[in-house]
């Protein structure tokens, strides 16, 4: 879904909208949870998905993203506790927090509410910041590291 018609999705929601947002790249339990806890938080749930181009920005090392933004973002839109999902080129999802005004915004625990970003416009509007708890041992990052040192990895 591009902006304009997130921004008229979210005009007609009736309920609470909650946001999160990442790269999703290997979907794993931690992401699962993260939603699961997320959707629970309010009636509808917007997941922003870092693009490519921002994924290569983040600096999370050459062979990343694995799977490019189309398929990171079916895969998402495809789970029951996801209602809309948006793709964003920018750094960090504030344009999209900005235009979307969520009531409720949700990232997982290796954020503090003060380091979340749009928070302070999600505040402003009267909205919360939710931070869940992170899943141990559950990272993409991890699952690159072990496949990378797998004997049978090309």
């Amino acid at each position: 879904m591009d902006r304009a018609a997130l921004v008229a999705w979210r005009r007609a929601q009736a309920g609470r909208v909650v946001f999160t947002n990442g790269v999703f790249d290997l979907l794993h339990p931690g992401h699962v949870d993260v939603l699961r806890l997320a959707r629970a938080e309010g009636d509808a749930l917007v997941v922003g998905v870092n693009s490519d181009a921002s994924v290569r920005r983040l600096g999370k090392g050459p062979e990343r993203p694995i799977r490019p933004e189309v398929d990171r973002a079916y895969v998402l839109a495809g789970l029951e506790s996801v209602d809309a999902v948006c793709v964003f080129d920018e750094d960090t999802p504030l344009a999209l927090v900005t235009a979307l005004v969520p009531d409720v915004i949700v990232k997982g625990g290796d954020y503090r509410p003060d380091t979340v970003v749009g928070a302070d416009v999600v505040r402003a509007a009267g909205g919360r910041v939710v931070i869940v708890p992170l899943v141990p041992g559950q990272s993409t990052t991890r699952i690159v590291r072990q496949l990378s040192a797998s004997p049978d990895a090309p």
